[in-house]
């Protein structure tokens, strides 16, 4: 993966962790006005989840980036965005694929899993590319939680 930089975060954790990852997946967004997005077309997109926390694991880990990169890209590489029925709908435009949604989407499922750790970090931002030119920056507000 190409070496970028990405937007910054403050936050006032001691750690923080990024891991990069991409996957290839198909979507359309069921919309009359999203023009030639509302044909299935496919995107290789390259994501970056930034954690942060003040303790470790029993491991020295803040998160496993094993972890992190199955619940992405084991889950939407080479796929249809849109049959993920559990995270998008095509009935309700704020269950669209759009790349800001599929961007609070990987929050709330990296969310979720670390919220279940003992020493309970925070996903504090996902960076999402869906084009060289096109990209989305998901921040949580204070108080966000996984389900929304």
């Amino acid at each position: 993966m190409i070496q970028q930089i990405y937007p910054s975060v403050v936050h006032p954790f001691r750690y923080e962790l990024n891991k990069d990852l991409q996957f290839a997946a198909a979507h359309y967004i069921p919309a009359e006005n999203a023009g030639k997005c509302s044909r299935v077309h496919g995107h290789t997109y390259f994501a970056n989840v930034t954690i942060a926390g003040d303790e470790l694991d029993d491991t020295g880990f803040l998160a496993n980036f094993s972890v992190i990169k199955k619940l992405v890209h084991d889950r939407f590489d080479h796929s249809l965005l849109n049959e993920h029925a559990e995270f998008f709908r095509d009935s309700d435009s704020d269950g669209y694929p759009t790349t800001e949604i599929v961007a609070r989407t990987i929050w709330e499922i990296i969310q979720s899993y670390l919220d279940q750790s003992k020493n309970k970090p925070q996903c504090v931002q996902i960076f999402l590319r869906e084009t060289p030119t096109s990209y989305v920056v998901y921040r949580p507000l204070a108080g966000d939680s996984h389900g929304k």
